[in-house]
């Protein structure tokens, strides 16, 4: 068996190659300005600092690869005022106030394909091993891949993608320019405008209720939707349930990253972050802006006030002020977390003696 290799000439090309464009566009895509060097030098792809060649642009954010910038051979680096003066001679500086902000919008522009799930096949509308019920609503340019359904009533906003064994319930609303990935299952649901939907993702199932007791556990119907709004990304194996008695929200411009549990009746505002393997429990409120780092558990009827950041495997039991960052388990202010943590260190380091 051959080993597997770095991409080479033989390996095969997920994305088209980038077109060719000069410095003095790239730092007009990235909002940046070019500090010194020829303006009309090309630029033909995106590397890692470390494997920056001629033709290719690279970005320093991170203090810990400085000693890479200092051998870089790259045309052009995106860079922040704080590291303008380590750019070697020979590489042009384009003075950037985000400079990983700045190669994101520099991607999407050399790389739209990477932007959202691809078809996998090679239809351009509804394939003839889909199912669609005659009283879906598809609207123009929608691609329906091989073995996806789409039940009755369904309607699907023009160009948007229903990929491959995905499934549509009945009555689902999906907005316009969506991509619903290989998989997917959404029930009981109505989908923003550009929302993208990774592979396996569930939403719309019943959520968790049931009426406990000695006797066994009745289950309780659950009669709410599950709502997105425009520009949400839900990551790969998440699963968003329905409301209870209420719809479960996520806002506008919020990102799930993959494997995030969502209960019923939550709430998530606008522009929120929820990074790998978070489960939020039913009936908590995220206010806009809210970051939660990875394994962190939400108990339910919790709210974290806007903006509050909480560091990943935390366990947020009780309200958090807007704001704040905080982290531990129970979560708490995070310079209170660290004193803790720094007392119970230097306990463990004295052998649990005062």
């Amino acid at each position: 068996m051959t080993e597997p290799t770095n991409q080479s000439e033989n390996s095969p090309a997920f994305f088209p190659e980038a077109q060719t464009i000069t410095v003095k566009q790239v730092a007009e895509w990235a909002g940046a300005e070019i500090v010194r060097g020829d303006s009309e030098l090309t630029i033909s792809g995106v590397a890692p600092l470390d494997e920056g060649a001629p033709g290719t642009l690279v970005f320093i954010d991170n203090p810990k690869y400085l000693d890479q910038l200092a051998t870089t051979k790259a045309t052009a680096c995106l860079v922040g005022k704080k590291h303008l003066d380590k750019v070697p001679e020979g590489v042009v500086p384009l003075l950037a106030g985000a400079p990983y902000r700045s190669l994101a919008n520099v991607l999407a522009r050399l790389y739209p394909s990477a932007m959202r799930p691809l078809p996998v096949t090679t239809e351009k509308a509804v394939s003839p091993r889909a199912y669609v019920e005659d009283s879906a609503q598809l609207g123009e340019g929608v691609v329906v891949e091989a073995g996806a359904v789409v039940g009755a009533g369904a309607a699907i906003g023009a160009g948007t993608l229903i990929g491959p064994n995905a499934v549509i319930g009945a009555n689902c609303q999906i907005g316009e320019n969506c991509s619903i990935a290989a998989n997917a299952s959404i029930q009981h649901s109505v989908l923003g405008d550009r929302v993208i939907i990774h592979p396996n993702v569930s939403l719309g199932q019943d959520g968790f209720g049931f009426a406990m007791g000695a006797g066994g556990h009745i289950k309780v119907p659950q009669l709410g939707r599950v709502v997105l709004g425009n520009d949400v990304e839900i990551g790969a194996g998440s699963c968003i349930d329905r409301g209870a008695n209420r719809d479960t929200i996520v806002g506008d411009g919020t990102k799930l990253d993959n494997q995030v549990q969502v209960g019923h009746n939550v709430n998530i505002g606008k522009h929120c972050v929820i990074v790998s393997q978070v489960g939020i429990s039913g009936s908590s409120t995220l206010e806009d802006y809210v970051v939660l780092g990875g394994q962190t558990g939400v108990s339910g009827h919790v709210r974290i006030g806007m903006a509050a950041q909480v560091a990943g495997v935390s366990a947020v039991h009780d309200d958090l002020a807007p704001g704040g960052r905080y982290g531990g388990v129970p979560a708490k202010p995070i310079r209170e977390w660290f004193k803790e943590m720094t007392v119970l260190r230097r306990l463990a380091a004295r052998g649990g003696k005062e």
